[in-house]
């Protein structure tokens, strides 16, 4: 039988491993009974309180009971909208001014931050929630109502305004997305995750809903780790982390570091990435230190259900190479649309833009940005189809792999020719000594400006560039950091590099 609702996942997994841990942390964990049980028990207590069909917020500390409230909040028909401690409280308040929810789900820390906010909604406790009795018949009442195009997750992500964007995603898209990465990466009732990224970000569904679906288990990585390769590998050893799905500075900086001559990961055996270009060069030092691991380069938007596309790292780059995107996942198409939408011939750039189930819902409680990225699908006349246009450029090599080029803001027009920035940071981070690179561009000025972190002088920079790059692509100005700004969800912040440089030029 077809499946339709994403909590089969956890209904078929259940009676097969019930007393085997599905989400832990450093100190303790749910085995996956607990996680039924207590989700059941939230799903019955907000259908008793008469929410449904409607924004559930989930505000709490990332712990596998939250984990178990986005469950929850699924069985009662909802759909749940994550929103961590850390996020600044502006953001809380605009995503709040968006949902207007008539519900909160806290934990015992959360529930004193929501009192900051203009809040007028009811304040549930989990630890109140999961110890109410479940209501079977009127589980199964919702269950018999659900479809599979219903939303199960608002998740935000931010604008080039800066202003939140909900993006809202249904079963059948989780579910697609879920049963390919599966495929894919190979997942299975041994797998063992590391989560990297918090979880009120869609990337966490790979660890999360795989968990659910195959019967492994999830460690939920302290985030301050991230900061002490050496003890992140260690926590990698001592949980037996076997699968992780990061972003790529996550895997940088403990390669950039030097991290493997003193620890290596003892049972990895499968490295997912996305998020950016990988440097070759730190790329071959995993693949030397993990000669039998299988390395898959991800490839997606939010709006996309994650990942749309995979490329699986056989062969060998040189460095100034990048990984291909590959192709999409079954079920997917990739259009590559060139500005006067049409198909980009091979070798010819383009916009990539998503085709398939796995394009989500929309913007919750915003048209107007949901008509401009949610279109038609130019090459069809004949009936309604939506397409996700991505504003990612990408092209085809002589292989027929698609990779990515850049974000179309990132291309820019200097000197008279078009550039694409990250060209630059691949050359930048090509030289021995570096870290990371990160360039942007001052419109007004019309100048590329390098930030770098590494060993080598600005004036040693500029020689190496000079050998590497035509003129036109030299950054006009180069700053030497002592760490790359990150986002929460551990991409370089780019958006903050340029607002200190505005800054300090404006001084």
């Amino acid at each position: 039988m077809q499946q339709t609702n994403i909590l089969e996942y956890l209904e078929r997994t259940v009676p097969r491993v019930p007393d085997k841990v599905a989400y832990a942390n450093e100190s303790m964990g749910l085995t996956f009974s607990e996680v039924y049980h207590r989700a059941r028990a939230i799903g019955s207590f907000l259908g008793r309180h008469g929410l449904y069909r409607e924004p559930v917020v989930v505000f709490m500390q990332k712990h596998p009971n939250m984990v178990v409230s986005f469950y929850g909040v699924v069985y009662s028909g909802c759909s749940y909208v994550p929103i961590d401690e850390e996020m600044p409280k502006h953001r809380i308040e605009l995503i709040f001014q968006n949902l207007k929810p008539r519900a909160i789900i806290c934990d015992d820390v959360t529930k004193e931050m929501v009192k900051e906010f203009q809040y007028p909604g009811d304040v549930y406790l989990y630890e109140e929630m999961i110890a109410e009795p479940v209501d079977e018949d009127k589980l199964a009442e919702i269950r018999r109502k659900a479809l599979d195009i219903d939303p199960i997750y608002i998740v935000f992500t931010s604008g080039s305004t800066g202003v939140p964007k909900g993006v809202a995603a249904c079963h059948r898209s989780v579910i697609d997305y879920i049963d390919n990465l599966g495929d894919v990466l190979g997942f299975n009732e041994d797998s063992v995750f590391g989560n990297q990224t918090p979880l009120y970000f869609d990337a966490c569904l790979k660890e999360l809903y795989s968990t659910m679906k195959f019967g492994g288990t999830t460690y939920l990585i302290p985030k301050n780790l991230f900061m002490f390769p050496v003890k992140l590998v260690e926590f990698l050893n001592e949980y037996k982390i076997n699968t992780i799905c990061w972003v790529v500075s996550a895997l940088t900086m403990i390669s950039a570091f030097k991290t493997f001559d003193k620890v290596k990961p003892q049972y990895l055996h499968t490295i997912a990435f996305g998020s950016e270009v990988f440097p070759i060069k730190q790329f071959h030092i995993w693949r030397e230190t993990l000669p039998d691991a299988k390395f898959v380069n991800l490839y997606g938007p939010t709006e996309g259900t994650g990942m749309c596309c995979y490329y699986k790292v056989e062969r060998e780059f040189s460095l100034d190479e990048t990984i291909p995107i590959g192709g999409p996942f079954r079920n997917t198409e990739i259009l590559l649309l060139t500005e006067q939408d049409q198909l980009a011939k091979p070798g010819e750039p383009g916009e990539i833009c998503i085709r398939g189930t796995g394009v989500t819902l929309g913007y919750y409680h915003n048209p107007e940005k949901t008509r401009e990225s949610f279109v038609q699908n130019p090459l069809n006349d004949a009936y309604p189809e939506i397409i996700y246009r991505t504003g990612d450029l990408g092209k085809y090599n002589e292989r027929g792999e698609l990779c990515f080029l850049s974000r179309k803001d990132y291309q820019i027009k200097h000197m008279g020719h078009r550039i694409e920035l990250g060209e630059i940071e691949v050359v930048v981070n090509m030289k021995d000594g570096i870290k990371s690179a990160c360039c942007i561009f001052d419109d007004d000025k019309k100048k590329i400006v390098l930030y770098y972190v590494g060993e080598v002088s600005p004036a040693d920079m500029v020689r190496y560039l000079k050998e590497k790059l035509p003129r036109y692509m030299i950054p006009n100005a180069i700053e030497v950091l002592p760490s790359m700004p990150l986002t929460p969800n551990g991409k370089i912040n780019r958006v903050l590099l340029k607002q200190n440089y505005m800054n300090k030029k404006e001084k």
